[in-house]
């Protein structure tokens, strides 16, 4: 199940919860505001989060994340080239902002890593590194649900920003392509800043086909 909050800091952002039907255990991803907003949304479905996913390390993607890593008890993970970007307000942007932040507490996971729950180990997620809009910046995906966190790689109407410190148009394009349309057709691609869309849609508006 997938469970989309929107929450609402300097910009606005897309929150998801990935929880597991059976276990009602499962994932959050990009944690980008509004702690509380998160954790009662959590509370009143009745989850248990086991760890907590970003796809990179911009500050609207985490900013809610250390509050939630205590509360629930749970670790935060990112993509290794985008770790520093943690303890960087410049290079996370939460500087420029003007509103300074850093995550302290996190593990750093690698391309191709299978992340699982402990309460059901066949309920997971896989790394995939889309490098481009951040250097570190990867996409979730589930084989099994049919769905793929995207973070800001891609959007509903195309590819994401590559002008930020980092930002690498080709290689934003070339993980689109090579590595996020090439996902299953029917796989669902949920964005930090757009509606959810599918992998044949977006082949359709960017490929033509």
């Amino acid at each position: 199940m997938v469970r989309q909050i929107q929450v609402q800091g300097v910009f606005a952002e897309n929150t998801y919860l990935f929880i597991d039907d059976h276990s009602r255990s499962g994932f959050i991803i990009d944690p980008g505001a509004q702690a509380g907003v998160i954790y009662d949304a959590v509370v009143r479905g009745g989850f248990t989060i086991e760890k907590i996913l970003l796809t990179h390390g911009h500050f609207d993607h985490f900013g809610a994340a250390e509050l939630l890593r205590e509360k629930f008890v749970a670790p935060i993970y990112i993509y290794t080239p985008d770790a520093r970007y943690l303890s960087d307000t410049r290079l996370n942007l939460s500087g420029p902002a003007g509103v300074p932040m850093t995550v302290a507490h996190y593990e750093e996971v690698y391309d191709g890593e299978v992340i699982r729950l402990k309460a059901n180990n066949s309920f997971s997620l896989k790394v995939i590194a889309t490098p481009g809009h951040t250097p570190g910046s990867v996409t979730y995906w589930s084989e099994g649900e049919g769905v793929a966190f995207v973070g800001d790689t891609l959007y509903e109407h195309g590819p994401g920003l590559t002008h930020f410190p980092g930002g690498d148009r080709g290689l934003l394009e070339q993980s689109v392509v090579n590595r996020i349309l090439t996902l299953p057709a029917d796989t669902m691609l949920y964005s930090g800043h757009s509606s959810p869309v599918t992998v044949a849609t977006e082949r359709r508006l960017l490929m033509g086909e």
